[in-house]
Order: structure tokens, then C-alpha cells, then sequence
């Protein structure tokens, strides 16, 4: 089964080769089938030279720029519409995701051929290292509001290191979230469409260069968006969007 990585890159000129190097490495050394394909968000650096240099030592490597409209789930939703593997994660360009959690998703879904395959950072054997205090409380209160309004024990839906079969991924469509609050819209949609999943622990390591590209307080109405608008399709849809069961 051959493994896509999107990765979507702002500005990340310093954290790309550290990041695609280790994440070529990990993928090469188990022995995973796989493409790279990294978007680049129309980024003001050198993040596209320095994706060109890189692509002449990583055979895997593919990379477009988006050029607009730009913004994080943009970026994804980039690469979604054109990786060619049969499975997809979404991967962060910073390194804060550990390819080695990768290889664990892409086994546990050939092991229980699951639909998606989520981490999690807050159960038992997941780890984070050096995460910022407040965004840590934000974290966890909204990922509280998201299993007390969902009826979900799942305790990680915010982060956005996960696979998904292509299949399940073509099922979530049409993608809504133009931001980060695409990385809640898409496990939420996976659960409350009856896709199956596994969870599985990860860790977190905070970012060595630039900045993060998240900016809480521009989200909190995009993620409440998208909230609302899965609570109404689970509560109202009828199962109009169910995943489709084969006879």
C-alpha cells in the first residue's frame, strides 16, 4: 500500500531539510512505499529553492506551489486533491511530528485494515516536549468542548498528524475548513460517518526555527464553525453521508 505524506510549507526554508531528510530515512528504512509531496503555501523565503536542492537527493520528493488562495488548510487541501498513494497523513514541514510515529499509523492500518489511523499526544505512551503552557491549556479546554459536545472520548482531535485511506479521505468531501480548523473537520467527519479508526500514541516536539503559523485568536470562530457544522450533520443528516457499507 503506498504511503502519501502532504506536507504543507510556509516559509520553512530552515526546518525542510531536517524534516524531509528524517522523514525520507524513516519511510526508506522500513521499506514503505511512499511519495513526498510537499505544498508549497506561495511562501516569501527561499522554502522553494531549497525544496528544488532537496528533491535532487530525495527520489520521493514532489513538490508544487499553491498559489493561491493561500492558508494553512488550503495548503493541505492542495495536496489532497493530488496525492497518488492509497493512504494519506498529513505531516507537519516543522518536525513537530516524529516519522517514526508514521511508520506505527501506516502498520496499525495494514494490521486492522482501519479507515484512519489518529495519534494521540495525552494518553498513556504519548509524549510532547517543550509545549508552550498556554497553548497547552487552550489545547486541552478545546479539545474538552469538542468531546463534550460530540459525545466522543477521542482526546486529540485538534492535531493534525493522521492517516487516512484514500478512501475514507474522498468520503469527506467537499473539504469546508480553509485554516487549521481543517484538522478538526476531517477526523470529526471520519467518526461521525462511521469510518472506522484506530488510535494510536505519538509525540510532539516544539518546532527548532521560525515561528508557528497557528494564531489562536483568529481561529476560535473557524473551529466553533466547524464544530457546529458536525454536530448538525451528526444530529440531522439522517445518515445522508454515512459511509456506504459494500454488499
Amino acid at each position: 500500500m503506498k504511503l502519501s505524506v502532504v506536507i504543507p510549507a510556509y516559509n520553512e526554508q530552515e526546518s525542510l531539510p531536517q524534516t524531509l531528510q528524517t522523514l525520507y530515512a524513516s519511510l526508506s528504512k522500513h521499506d514503505i512505499p511512499h511519495e513526498i509531496r510537499v505544498t508549497n503555501d506561495n511562501s516569501k523565503d527561499n522554502t522553494l529553492q531549497v525544496l528544488e536542492n532537496l528533491s535532487k537527493e530525495i527520489p520521493t520528493l514532489v513538490y508544487e506551489t499553491n498559489k493561491g488562495p493561500n492558508g494553512f488548510g488550503y495548503a493541505v487541501r492542495y495536496g489532497l486533491e493530488r496525492f497518488s498513494g492509497d493512504c494519506v497523513a498529513i505531516f507537519m514541514a516543522d518536525l513537530s511530528d516524529d516519522p517514526e510515529d508514521l511508520v506505527k499509523f501506516y502498520k496499525k492500518m495494514l494490521e486492522g485494515n482501519y479507515d484512519a489511523v489518529f495519534g494521540t499526544r495525552w494518553s498513556k505512551g504519548g509524549k510532547v516536549y517543550d509545549y508552550p503552557t498556554v497553548k497547552k491549556v487552550i489545547n486541552r479546554m478545546a479539545n474538552f468542548i469538542i468531546r463534550m459536545f460530540m459525545g466522543v472520548k477521542y482526546n486529540d482531535t485538534t492535531n493534525a498528524f493522521k492517516l487516512y485511506k484514500r478512501e475514507t479521505m474522498e468520503g469527506l468531501k467537499p473539504f469546508l475548513s480553509a485554516h487549521f480548523n481543517l484538522t478538526v473537520e476531517l477526523p470529526l467527519k471520519t467518526i461521525v460517518r462511521g469510518y472506522s479508526f484506530a488510535i494510536v500514541p505519538n509525540s510532539w516536539t516544539n518546532r527548532k526555527y521560525g515561528e508557528s503559523k497557528l494564531k489562536i485568536k483568529e481561529m476560535g470562530s473557524r473551529y466553533f464553525f466547524i464544530l457546529m457544522y458536525c454536530f448538525i450533520e451528526k444530529t440531522f443528516s439522517r445518515g445522508d453521508y454515512r459511509k456506504k457499507t459494500k454488499v
